[in-house]
């Protein structure tokens, strides 16, 4: 490895990266005097890192934060524009050196030193470090002599952002979306008539004229049997159903997708929220949902190479998971926390209603245990009693409280095999309450408090929010209320406000009606960062009756680079855009009660931003899903690649409870896929003024917002035991 670093350091750099280090030298004289003055690459450290602590000393909040001896949301929010680059410029010096392993670049070895870097570029004009890296340098050093500040936009600034973007709730995004129903159902009809697709529920008998068909054809598609017979399983019918309109480019990487055996499936509702006619007035607003539908070159190059991100993911029979959790089996329950854990079933809801270019389980649909095999998902004889086996594992340990039944998507599951599970659910909650009053207080379980549905079906395919699932969810929450559970969430994922359409707003209301709060995870991908974007879904949501519960940056490595937003960008879009909807305190008792009113919080909500004079609820927190360590904004920028990609270290959101295994876990690093630069120039391609983004340089520094109190568990009326079941303590 250190032979190759040595040829590494001894490449060229390019004409344009002198250009940007003779502006950087211009700039910073004292940076210059010691490149120049210094022999070797450690004096070249040494005289930059004097420098910046004689700066950095002068305010001891910054120098507490950057020693580590001040911790947490206040000692952040004390830190100056200065400080904070102050503060990289150390870090970079204090892991000068370091190795990384870059699972973007499947496990090749990073080492960041930017100081030599720079020292190599004065003195030898080498170190073959890119323009991405000498800019982002630049941009740094700028920021600490004082040169870039920081101009916050006004709440003004940021609501005519917001206004830029549509809904899918504007009449003229519906009259598109109505054409383009009507498009692809008489493609779906002449397919039918042509004999290229026969169905035994969907057909048409043979005295039927073309306009019986269609009529019958959009009775079919309130139907969500209808939506997943006829998802699109190629890219030729989904360019066919898009009025082909893919450009041979997009078609290229899309056949390249299909050989490599990337599934495909995009059923005729989702598919008809693109835009096929652009309209005037919303370019570009439809390409949060496009990006989801088409894949990227990256994605189809990295296939059959993708790594699991989640650690804890990666399960051997018999031996605890990276969080220290033992489990019944590799695929059914996934854990990270005391109070959680995932249940994913053996039935169709290991399937979804479509499947998203970011998928964070595209390693399970690489490796098969995802699938669209919709008829193979059914549950065989075998799976009422894994399913009890399963639920065992919730009702014997010692902590769990809460449990999230996803997949796949939870309400992909049929009606009766969801009502089995929940069934299931309600025992053993039931179980778990008979066992602990045979216990102490003190050492009695923690018994089931929330119970929670993972679903994109809200979103995909609404048709599935049928009065026969809403009796089925109203029966369970009654029941199981008396049990003590008293949290029913239906955790969904809307990507885009143009996803807001009325079929979602009426399945909104029907979730609510049945009791269950519908919450709200947003990623955060490249188009859902564009300004204004998320604060805009954050206010369609909060109208219809969803409250915001995360928004993600992209996980995954360089299979996800063309949707992955920065880190950087996620703190700039929580300090400077979903800051206009910070909720006060003196509120907070009010949004606490808000899943006890599911069928009326679309009135509460409205009543509290008009009192507040917010524009939307920002009850989102801001965060990475972290490998093994969990969600958090918790990071500080340690190094940077000579490509311009900046290394950053995270650590555990110390806001919540975490296993006790996790307390000796190293630090998560990461290292980001696209530099700052080219994150820009993304941006400026799908239409963006960058100008816009300027800020995004300076945000090396991140720190986990506080859980608003709408999402903390209730309060047991007697002590539970504060030991650990399932949990390998030895670490």
């Amino acid at each position: 490895m250190a032979s190759t670093t040595h040829k590494l350091d001894r490449i060229a750099i390019s004409v344009k990266s002198h250009m940007l280090l003779r502006q950087l030298l211009k700039e910073n004289p004292m940076l210059e005097e010691i490149m120049r003055n210094a022999r070797n690459e450690t004096e070249a450290l040494i005289g930059v890192r004097n420098w910046v602590l004689e700066a950095i000393k002068k305010n001891q909040a910054a120098y507490d934060f950057y020693k580590k001896e001040a911790h947490g949301r206040d000692a952040f929010e004390k830190l100056t524009w200065n400080d904070f680059a102050a503060i990289r410029i150390l870090d970079y010096i204090d892991n000068a050196g370091r190795e990384f392993d870059d699972l973007n670049l499947r496990g090749e070895k990073a080492i960041s030193n930017p100081v030599q870097l720079i020292w190599l570029a004065v003195t030898y004009g080498t170190g073959g470090a890119k323009p991405y890296f000498f800019k982002d340098m630049l941009m740094l050093f700028r920021q600490f002599t004082g040169e870039y500040e920081r101009n916050t936009p006004t709440r003004e600034k940021v609501e005519a952002w917001m206004d830029r973007w549509c809904s899918g709730l504007d009449p003229r995004i519906v009259k598109l979306r109505e054409e383009n129903r009507e498009r692809i159902l008489k493609i779906i009809i002449d397919k039918i008539d042509k004999g290229e697709i026969k169905d035994s529920k969907f057909f048409f008998p043979d005295e039927l004229s073309q306009e019986q068909k269609y009529l019958k054809a959009l009775d079919w598609w309130n139907d969500r049997l209808f939506h997943l017979r006829f998802a699109v399983r190629s890219p030729d019918l989904l360019n066919e159903l898009l009025d082909n309109s893919l450009d041979p480019d997009t078609m290229k990487v899309l056949y390249e997708a299909e050989s490599k055996g990337i599934p495909f499936f995009v059923n005729p509702y989702y598919l008809s929220l693109l835009h096929v006619r652009v309209p005037y007035f919303a370019v570009g607003a439809d390409l949060a949902i496009r990006h989801y539908v088409v894949y990227s070159q990256q994605l189809v190059n990295e296939y059959g190479n993708i790594v699991a991100w989640e650690k804890e993911d990666k399960v051997k029979p018999g031996e605890p998971n990276a969080a220290g959790w033992y489990l019944p089996n590799d695929h059914n329950i996934h854990r990270r926390y005391p109070e959680v854990a995932i249940l994913i079933p053996d039935t169709m809801g290991r399937a979804c209603g479509g499947l998203c270019a970011s998928c964070q389980r595209m390693y399970d649909f690489q490796r098969g245990n995802l699938n669209f095999n919709l008829d193979k998902l059914k549950p065989g004889q075998s799976w009422d009693e894994k399913l009890v086996e399963l639920l065992d594992y919730f009702e014997k340990d010692a902590q769990l409280r809460d449990i999230l039944i996803t997949g796949g998507d939870a309400l992909m599951s049929s009606d009766k095999s969801l009502e089995k599970v929940l069934e299931k659910v309600y025992q053993m909650a039931e179980n778990k309450i008979a066992a602990n009053k045979q216990k102490p207080d003190g050492e009695r379980y923690a018994q089931i408090v929330r119970v929670r549905l993972g679903t994109r079906l809200p979103v995909y395919l609404p048709q599935r929010i049928t009065p026969e699932l809403v009796r089925i969810l109203g029966d369970f929450k009654k029941k199981a209320s008396k049990t003590g559970i008293r949290q029913f969430f239906i955790q969904t994922h809307f990507e885009s406000p143009m996803e807001v359409t009325p079929e979602a707003r009426e399945a909104i209301k029907l979730l609510n009606s049945a009791g269950w709060t519908v919450t709200n995870q947003l990623v955060f991908t490249a188009a859902a960062s564009r300004r204004g974007h998320s604060a805009k879904l954050r206010k369609v949501l909060n109208e219809i009756g969803v409250i915001n519960y995360y928004t993600f940056s992209v996980k995954g490595y360089m299979e996800n680079n063309f949707n992955f937003a920065t880190n950087e960008r996620a703190v700039q879009e929580q300090m400077e855009e979903k800051v206009i909807g910070k909720i006060p305190e003196k509120y907070y008792s009010t949004i606490k009660d808000f899943p006890n009113n599911a069928d009326s919080i679309i009135k509460e909500m409205s009543e509290l931003m008009k009192e507040s004079g917010l524009p939307f609820l920002g009850t989102d927190r801001n965060v990475l899903n972290l490998p093994g360590v969990g969600k958090s904004l918790t990071f500080r920028t340690i190094g940077i690649t000579r490509y311009g990609r900046r290394i950053l270290e995270f650590e555990l959101d110390h806001t919540r409870n975490h296993s006790p295994a996790m307390k000796e876990m190293d630090k998560v690093i990461i290292i980001e896929s696209k530099s700052i630069s080219e994150y820009l120039r993304q941006l400026e391609d799908i239409g963006e003024d960058t100008s816009d983004y300027e800020s995004i340089w300076g945000y090396s520094i991140g720190e986990t917002e506080q859980r608003i109190p709408i999402y903390e568990y209730p309060d047991y009326d007697y002590e539970i035991t504060d030991k650990f079941t399932n949990l390998d303590l030895r670490g």
